[in-house]
């Protein structure tokens, strides 16, 4: 309901923000889950609110729909907008503060922690977004140098195509050199990386989206979400983060 979508790859029909996906049954539950993909919704498959949707409907909204009330629809949309982005900020840090060993960096993440899950509770659909975002970015960056720098402690060097929004879509990366690549942002649409190595690989908002990961070696890899591996193409052989379990 909240989130718009566009006719693609991932969609098969345009939907605004705010109206009613064609699939959604009056008991809120997907209609085509078991054949969202075969359908072209490979886009809902892959799509993760980080639990956001269970705190608006539960916690804030009191169990109570925007069918119960429809005047409450576009406060709660909002409300779910904001909770949205800001457990992702909350999955990033957490996440960071796993992998780094710096106290400083944690005690950091905890303040941070602590501010973001205030905003949470109240779902101010005002929450500065941008202003959480600008600190937390720094904290990724400090643990993300620091991670990638041990995998290169033998001297390894990272193949120099592999950077920040790097345009990689559709490449043959096989043969690459990954192993502590910061590809923060980078495009890996149909990208092969079928049994790569990606310990170390930064892949905070890299573009995933039908990435051949048969094979590859995930496990290490720093900020990679459920939305992005569920955007891949994975398969039994493909080594997974532990959370994904």
């Amino acid at each position: 309901m909240a989130f718009a979508f566009t006719r693609s790859s991932d969609f098969p029909v345009d939907k605004n923000a705010g109206d009613p996906c064609p699939n959604l049954s009056t008991s809120f539950s997907c209609t085509v889950h078991d054949s969202l993909d075969s359908r072209g919704f490979r886009g809902c498959s892959a799509f993760d609110c980080f639990g956001a949707g269970q705190h608006v409907s539960s916690r804030l909204s009191g169990g109570r729909t925007w069918r119960d009330d429809p005047s409450t629809a576009a406060s709660m949309f909002a409300a779910f907008r904001t909770v949205t982005a800001l457990h992702e900020l909350l999955w990033h840090l957490t996440h960071a503060r796993h992998r780094t060993y710096d106290d400083d960096l944690k005690a950091a993440v905890d303040v941070l922690v602590s501010e973001i899950t205030a905003s949470v509770d109240s779902a101010d659909p005002a929450a500065d977004l941008e202003m959480y975002r600008e600190r937390v970015r720094p904290i990724l960056d400090a643990v993300s140098e620091d991670v990638r720098a041990s995998f290169r402690a033998q001297g390894d060097l990272v193949d120099p195509i592999l950077v920040r929004y790097a345009d990689l879509a559709g490449r043959d990366l096989r043969r690459l050199r990954t192993v502590g690549a910061d590809l923060r942002g980078a495009s890996l649409l149909s990208s092969d990386l079928r049994g790569v190595d990606m310990a170390g690989c930064d892949l905070l908002g890299a573009d995933l989206r039908g990435a051949d990961v048969r094979g590859a070696d995930l496990t290490d890899c720093l900020f990679l979400t459920r939305t992005q591996l569920g955007s891949a193409r994975a398969d039994q052989r493909t080594r997974l983060p532990k959370w994904s379990a």
